[in-house]
């Protein structure tokens, strides 16, 4: 059974914690080569939310949603190579988005994920820049349907 679930730093037991970071580290880390700090401090911010996507007991998705002072930022959307092609990452970004409440949202997109986030209404927001070596976009939503 898939069930979303949200959580703030607190709310994270230290099962689930430990998930959250080695699915971050397996995809962002090992999968794409790519050896940045992952642990950046923002997962235990006030106002964090961690959206988890469990199939049965395993930990198949995350996404972290940050308060900024001016926009909700969505960030870390990862999903477990043994659950894509599924729909997952769908159901993951709507209930982020929903998260967010009425105000504008800024993510960082990996270049190619630029179109899968312009169906759920991201734009381009700004010229595009190497992030760890991966090019990336910024993209913004308004608030709104």
């Amino acid at each position: 059974m898939v069930r979303i679930t949200s959580a703030s730093f607190e709310e994270l037991d230290l099962r689930t914690a430990y998930a959250v970071w080695r699915l971050r580290q397996q995809v962002f880390v090992v999968e794409q080569d790519c050896p940045y700090l992952d642990l950046d401090d923002r997962d235990q911010e006030p106002g964090t939310r961690h959206l988890l996507l469990h199939d049965g007991d395993q930990l198949a998705g995350y996404v972290r949603v940050l308060a900024e002072p001016e926009a909700m930022r969505i960030g870390r959307v990862v999903l477990d190579p043994a659950f894509r092609g599924r729909g997952l990452a769908d159901d993951l970004m709507r209930t982020a988005i929903e998260q967010t409440g009425e105000r504008p949202v800024l993510l960082a997109a990996q270049a190619p994920l630029a179109g899968w986030y312009a169906t759920f209404g991201f734009v381009v927001d700004g010229p595009g820049f190497l992030e760890d070596g991966i090019p990336h976009v910024p993209m913004r939503r308004e608030p709104g349907p």
